[in-house]
């Protein structure tokens, strides 16, 4: 999950409380490293050449429907997702993440449920642990024949949602409001490695590894409720039995998320085209006008060093103050009034939404990047403490690597932000907001790996050294 922990600043002129969470620093330090030392030059042949447009998404992408609808009770979500799949490499089966079961939500009461499976090719489907709660962590679906690379496969899942969490999770539910994120079956393919099969983590983080797809979305709900969800919504269908229709398609979702409450909203749209969706709940003390303003003005700041936005839409439903907030591919759960988290989790449009990353091999690549981005785009208000490079431990390491969620934040978060922040030191800003523009366009709607950022860093050996020394690409030649 993404938890502001560091001092808030006040949205759109609202005073607010700081964010969730708050992690001591009382690890063990090593001393600074030194920016001048430079990386070993690299081969010709493994310099990184910039292109001259950003990627295009993988025209073979998964396609994939999901139908939700939210019962009566609020608090039970059931639906059925169907997938087209071409994998880039022979399979026998298709893996899908069962989120809401993992060891960080399950025990708020969450559970999702795989009802039943079907499709031509389909031969079964087990639950496998992974290290999640019952009923497990993934569920595969058995193929009668090997599928071939470039061959497609179809298959439905219906499946049960239970919503448990009362705070801050990525499924929920409260008075008169439901949300869920991740709470379908999720793709766990890489393209060109095969099924991330990782296992669950008990820390306050993802581990998810999915590729884009593209999606729509159909959400039945009560007929009292405004639905806000990834991607671009249509009008809602007139209330027929006491319920209306939703629904959106957003044609590069690596995941979805939808909240459902009695949310006023605003619109609006930024000067680059991108339309802006803002909702506030009754009794909040943010303003949906206040909230649009804020989110169109972190991308306005956000696009200034790092490219065009990579979405069509991004919608943000504001929900009670739980702390924190949580990035979805065009949808930010946010969780607290704070222009800081509200900063961090649009600059995850960037790095997790369009340039992806294993959450579980590489969780740097998405949440140190997405602090870094921050302090860059709020100069002067201090939002990464820089001395943090100096803590020990890696910033690259996978999410088995850090003892508890405390360790984790202070290292990717802290540490990583610091890292990236000194790298850019070190290299001169303009030239490592060139080569990271260059890493971002060159790998769009692809997942990343730091072997990828340090081709794009190689004509800055000292950025690459700063981050070498840091412990985040993680050998002494990243480019060997």
């Amino acid at each position: 999950m993404r938890a502001a922990r560091r001092p808030s600043v006040a949205l759109a002129g609202v005073l607010v409380l700081a964010g969730c969470t708050s992690f001591s620093q009382s690890v063990e330090v090593a001393a600074p490293p030194d920016p001048a030392t430079t990386a070993p030059e690299p081969p010709e042949d493994e310099r990184f050449a910039c292109p001259a447009e950003r990627a295009e998404p993988d025209p073979d992408r998964p396609v994939i429907a999901l139908d939700f609808r939210l019962e009566d009770d609020r608090s039970t979500v059931t639906g059925t997702e169907a997938v087209a799949f071409t994998p880039d490499l022979p399979v026998r089966e298709l893996v899908f993440r069962l989120i809401p079961n993992s060891p960080d939500s399950a025990p708020n009461g969450n559970r999702l449920v795989v009802d039943d499976v079907r499709g031509t090719d389909v031969a079964g489907g087990r639950y496998e642990d992974a290290g999640a709660a019952d009923p497990g962590g993934l569920y595969v679906v058995e193929l009668a024949d090997e599928l071939d690379a470039g061959e497609t496969t179809e298959v439905e899942l219906d499946f049960t949602l239970s919503l448990g969490s009362r705070g801050f999770d990525r499924v929920g539910t409260d008075e008169g409001l439901a949300w869920w994120a991740s709470g379908a079956p999720l793709l766990a393919w890489e393209p060109g490695v095969g099924w991330a099969q990782d296992p669950f983590v008990d820390l306050g983080g993802e581990t998810a590894n999915s590729p884009v797809a593209d999606t729509t979305i159909t959400v039945s709900a009560p007929e009292d409720l405004t639905v806000m969800m990834t991607g671009r919504q249509e009008e809602p269908s007139q209330p027929q039995g006491g319920r209306r229709t939703w629904t959106s398609h957003e044609p590069v979702a690596r995941d979805v998320a939808v909240a459902a409450g009695a949310f006023g909203t605003a619109q609006g749209e930024t000067p680059g085209g991108v339309r802006v969706r803002a909702g506030t709940l009754p009794g909040s003390d943010v303003e949906p006008a206040a909230l649009l303003e804020a989110t169109t003005d972190a991308i306005a700041e956000l696009e200034r060093f790092l490219g065009p936005f990579p979405y069509e839409t991004l919608t943000v439903p504001l929900l009670p103050d739980y702390g924190g907030g949580i990035e979805y591919p065009s949808l930010i759960l946010q969780a607290t009034p704070s222009r800081q988290v509200l900063v961090h989790e649009v600059a995850h449009m960037w790095f997790y939404g369009m340039v992806g990353n294993s959450q579980f091999r590489d969780p740097w690549l998405d949440e140190a990047f997405a602090s870094w981005a921050e302090s860059v785009a709020d100069r002067g208000q201090d939002l990464v403490d820089e001395d943090a490079i100096t803590l020990d431990g890696p910033v690259g390491g996978s999410m088995t690597d850090y003892d508890g969620t405390r360790e984790y934040f202070t290292l990717v978060y802290d540490k990583g932000g610091a890292a990236l922040l000194a790298a850019r030191e070190a290299a001169g800003a303009e030239a490592f907001d060139e080569a990271i523009r260059c890493y971002v366009d060159a790998t769009a709607w692809s997942i990343a790996t730091p072997e990828d950022l340090g081709r794009a860093l190689a004509d800055l050996p000292a950025a690459v050294a700063v981050l070498n020394r840091a412990q985040a690409l993680g050998k002494d030649d990243i480019l060997r």
